[in-house]
């Protein structure tokens, strides 16, 4: 596996000897201001067009000649990560190949960082395109870095997120448990971490047992457990676990084949945290890193664990099997119940664990056993536009996940799946933990501006910034 998973394509440029077109930003009440200045020929373009610089509009302006003077943007309020994506995307529409391989585009006015880093991320973002099996004919609009920049956070959002969306968008056959760990350690050579790999029969004389239940029945893909470590021993210990399921039949229990076309991306919680593990160490964060990736792939053989099964697990306590289907919580639960026994002071955990819906698609569920973590969380993605949804770990519901032949069982006997799930893997933190769990789809299903079909980050800007505001 290369650098190539996390590499930006050139849509950046630090000076160049081509005409650079202006592109006029415009926040809140800047706009009625700066139109008033104006010469008529421009004023009459705005007012035929109706442009009114909203959220993530864009005019062309034309000079007397029909030639394209300038671009008008408008921006969010606050501005967000993804509005220049839009840009961008008018950008690439209205303007023909030859043209944009003759010039450049340069933001006219000077704004605060944070503003001018979302204007770049989201010009970054809008040129996001996979393209490891069919080729891109287009090209690729270039802006000159913005003034007032940090042009090593762009980076490393930009290259954190295009690593997360390749790695979800590239099939199974070629994205396979050793794949993914190739892509760590090649991370960790980058970022001079270290890395520890158990996999295979290995996985039950290291007790990961449940790991290895579920990957056992796939040949192709070996079960493993790949755990990563970054930091100084004095800084807070910060640990990452994400569901790595490379792809998931469903097992014995085994899926519709229509619900299986998209089950690449049940890897998606491995890919999220080795994310935001790349932003951590990219921006050299004060904190000890851990990143624990339970991988495997839930596959149908004989020797797959079936429905009715009990199984031991890493902390002792037995699980029988209600549907092979529901095997994302095994292999976390002993990742988990590994995370808890180095005693970290935040543990987090994403996993595609239910289809990740019960607050919609593009809201992840945030479950967590500390009330002060889960609010400071939620009201971080909120002010960085990374929106997560609290939901209650409700104790009311514990009944339905205890089992009558096992201490628990795989699936919770009531109508709250989402909830009984995370209450499952509860079972496996040490009450003294301070515990976070995301529940995401990491899927997009329509596809946007900055934001394609197919693979989508979610939660990870909440999480950095959650950690660099409480470690950094």
């Amino acid at each position: 596996m290369t650098h190539d998973i996390y590499k930006i394509p050139n849509c950046f440029s630090k000076s160049s000897k081509k005409p650079s077109i202006p592109i006029q930003v415009f926040e809140k009440g800047d706009f009625n201001a700066w139109i008033k200045k104006q010469n008529k020929h421009i004023q009459q373009q705005v007012a035929q067009a109706g442009f009114e610089a909203k959220a993530q509009s864009a005019l062309t302006i034309l000079d007397k000649d029909g030639a394209l003077s300038c671009v008008l943007f408008g921006l969010n309020f606050p501005a967000e990560n993804l509005d220049t994506a839009s840009l961008y995307k008018a950008i690439q529409t209205c303007c023909a190949g030859k043209f944009l391989s003759q010039n450049v585009f340069h933001i006219e006015s000077l704004h605060e960082e944070d503003v001018a880093n979302k204007i770049a991320i989201g010009w970054g973002l809008g040129a996001y395109k996979f393209t490891s099996y069919k080729k891109s004919t287009d090209v690729i609009p270039t802006l000159i870095w913005p003034e007032n920049i940090d042009q090593k956070h762009v980076n490393a959002v930009l290259e954190a997120t295009y690593l997360l969306r390749n790695a979800v968008n590239t099939p199974t056959n070629d994205m396979g448990t050793e794949a993914i760990a190739d892509i760590v350690k090649d991370i960790a050579k980058d970022f001079k971490a270290d890395v520890k790999i158990i996999k295979g029969d290995k996985l039950l004389s290291k007790n990961f047992p449940l790991i290895h239940a579920v990957g056992r029945a796939c040949t192709v893909n070996e079960p493993q457990l790949v755990d990563l470590r970054w930091g100084k021993k004095s800084y807070p210990k910060v640990t990452l676990v994400g569901k790595g399921l490379v792809y998931d039949t469903g097992g014995l229990n085994i899926k519709p084949g229509s619900s299986m076309n998209a089950m690449k991306k049940d890897m998606s919680g491995a890919a999220h945290v080795l994310s935001i593990a790349y932003m951590v160490m990219a921006l050299k964060l004060p904190i000890q890193l851990r990143v624990l990736l339970p991988l495997a792939e839930n596959s149908i053989a004989g020797n797959s664990f079936r429905p009715g099964d009990i199984l031991p697990t890493r902390k002792g306590i037995t699980i029988e099997i209600e549907n092979t289907d529901a095997e994302g919580r095994l292999v976390l639960a002993d990742a988990l119940a590994y995370a808890c026994e180095d005693t970290p002071d935040l543990l987090i955990d994403f996993a595609t664990l239910t289809g990740g819906i019960a607050a919609g698609h593009d809201l992840p569920g945030l479950y967590s056993n500390n009330d002060k973590t889960r609010k400071d969380l939620h009201a971080i993605s909120d002010e960085h536009q990374d929106s997560v949804w609290p939901m209650p770990l409700y104790a009311g519901y514990e009944a339905n996940i205890n089992g009558t032949i096992s201490d628990i069982k795989s699936v919770g006997s009531g109508r709250a799946g989402h909830i009984e799930a995370a209450l499952i893997l509860q079972r496996f933190i040490t009450p003294e933990t301070n515990w976070v769990h995301f529940d995401i789809f990491g899927w997009q299903q329509v596809g946007k501006a900055g934001r394609p079909a197919g693979a989508a980050e979610m939660g990870i800007h909440a999480v950095f910034h959650f950690i660099k505001k409480r470690y950094g």
